[in-house]
């Protein structure tokens, strides 16, 4: 096969899941919900990260969560167990979520309105850069575990990313790893991109992470509120100039 017919099989494929993701940023925008799709390599702590995330929010507001993985329900049976609704998404063979397997999901777990949906994406910090899934933002997780020059050998995840969370930070002084070394790498590669360091085992830094969370969810429920009342408004307007 050309190179020319294998870019232009990817534009299409690509073309496609965008069209999947329109739909549930629309969806999402309609409903109040606050989607965050959680990206990183296999081990960086993401599921762990994601039961201290739940017990620490639950009874605030509903919140749901999709487990990418290429095998088992470990993960979803571990979020679970938290209390949380959780769905497995197993991929086989693929190497990440896309947007279409996000959608039927969303259909299956019967997200409520003004909540937090986590996105866990399969492990991989190359193929989930590429794919949109109509998540209000990309998170990229990385462990202290892993090495500082992640963001510059996976630029285009952390590009993608608007949030880093530096985790394990537990871990610090047991590693050589540098953290100003690695904030100005992703720097480097994303200026906008929002660093959190903590540890998803003892809770250091946690709060800043719930404190981010908070205020997206309340972004998402004063914009779908500013739409009803919008829709409201036309339909009054429409009724008068009968």
């Amino acid at each position: 096969m050309s190179q020319k017919r294998i870019i232009q099989i990817e534009k299409d494929i690509l073309s496609h899941n965008d069209d999947f993701a329109g739909r549930n940023r629309a969806w999402a925008t309609e409903h109040g919900v606050f989607a965050l799709n959680l990206v990183s390599s296999p081990g960086s702590g993401k599921t762990t990260l994601l039961c201290r995330t739940a017990e620490a929010l639950k009874g605030r507001y509903p919140m749901a969560v999709i487990e990418g993985d290429q095998q088992t329900s470990f993960d979803a049976d571990r979020i679970r167990a938290t209390g949380i609704p959780a769905i497995q998404v197993n991929t086989g063979k693929g190497c990440h979520l896309d947007a279409h397997m996000v959608e039927s999901a969303i259909a299956k777990l019967g997200v409520a309105d003004d909540s937090v949906l986590f996105i866990e994406n399969v492990g991989n910090l190359v193929c989930p850069a590429a794919f949109d899934l109509g998540e209000a933002y990309k998170v990229a997780i990385l462990s202290v575990t892993e090495g500082e020059d992640k963001p510059l050998k996976y630029p285009d995840m952390f590009h993608a990313a608007s949030m880093m969370i530096l985790n394990k930070t537990d871990l610090l002084p047991h590693t050589d790893f540098d953290v100003a070394r690695c904030i100005e790498f992703a720097k480097r590669v994303n200026p906008e991109i929002v660093v959190i360091q903590l540890s998803a085992r003892t809770g250091e830094g946690f709060d800043a992470w719930l404190a981010w969370i908070n205020e997206g969810r309340r972004r998402m429920v004063a914009q779908r509120i500013a739409q009803l009342e919008a829709k409201l408004a036309a339909a009054k307007a429409s009724l008068e100039t009968r």
